[in-house]
């Protein structure tokens, strides 16, 4: 048996697998609801983590692509179609384009201008949302989003609420942080470490930093457009409040909470962001505090 296969932490994933499979036979809609958004937003989390823990982009704006993730496959799903073999790959180019041109921009600065401008980028979309009602529906945003289907022809299966569009959902989180975690531990992953740690010191050692940043900001944007399509697929409903700040506010909270630079951490904070809200307002009207 490889030392890769005895080591705890191969364990531990494969025992939080089993219990994620297991889940839907012994809880009610509620909590599987409740567990299908943490999911979303921990892939959300993760997604910013490799800006945030393992690059040191601290971005403000990440919401950007999580909303037009969303926005992208709402506007296909009701006027075009919602066959995920056709929206999943545009919804990820269209926010992998838009990561590109952010990214050229913004990768320009550092520190304080850089978390700004990502800012008020969001915040320009959110104004966009708000304002081009023909295309995005205004402030009551698109509702209707049907559910996913896969398939061509006559061999079309439609996921259904519940415990179908809890593993759909799964099945991507694994995907993502598999990808994720193959991408930190590759030596792609590491010169971003590097670059984190001593910028400097990577560019003296020859290395063309901006362009690792780029391509990082691009892959981020992509993860984060995916959990904003699985977001948009589970609501059935965008709003223009997924470009706003506090949505950015609240996954960098995640990432802080859980500890920025593991994948495993932003999941476990997205966890408590999202259903400490649920537990806390059961008990008291106070739950913000």
């Amino acid at each position: 048996m490889s030392r890769a296969v005895r080591s705890p932490q191969t364990w531990l994933a494969l025992g939080v697998m089993i219990l994620l499979i297991v889940f839907p036979r012994f809880a009610t809609s509620y909590l599987i609801s409740l567990l299908t958004d943490v999911l979303i937003f921990a892939i959300f989390a993760m997604s910013l983590d490799l800006l945030l823990g393992y690059t040191g982009l601290a971005s403000f704006g990440h919401a950007a692509f999580f909303g037009l993730g969303g926005y992208l496959l709402g506007f296909m799903a009701r006027n075009w179609t919602n066959n995920v073999l056709i929206t999943l790959p545009l919804v990820l180019i269209g926010t992998g384009l838009a990561a590109l041109i952010i990214g050229f921009f913004a990768l320009r600065t550092s520190g304080l201008p850089f978390l700004m401008f990502t800012l008020a980028t969001a915040q320009m979309l959110f104004g966009i949302a708000i304002k081009w009602t023909p295309v995005t529906g205004g402030s009551d945003g698109l509702s209707g989003v049907p559910r996913p289907v896969i398939g061509f022809g006559e061999n079309v299966f439609k996921f259904g609420a519940g415990p179908q569009y809890y593993f759909f959902t799964l099945f991507f989180f694994v995907v993502a942080y598999w990808l994720m975690r193959r991408l930190v531990h590759s030596p792609f992953g590491r010169t971003l470490m590097g670059i984190k740690s001593n910028e400097s010191r990577m560019r003296a050692l020859g290395y063309n930093t901006w362009r690792y940043k780029m391509a990082v900001y691009v892959i981020a944007g992509m993860f984060a457009g995916l959990a904003g399509f699985l977001f948009g697929h589970f609501n059935r409903h965008v709003s223009p409040e997924t470009f706003y700040w506090t949505v950015s506010g609240q996954v960098m909270i995640m990432v802080i909470i859980g500890g920025a630079g593991s994948l495993t951490g932003p999941a476990l904070g997205a966890a408590l962001v999202r259903l400490l809200p649920s537990y806390a307002s059961t008990y008291t009207e106070r739950w913000h505090t």
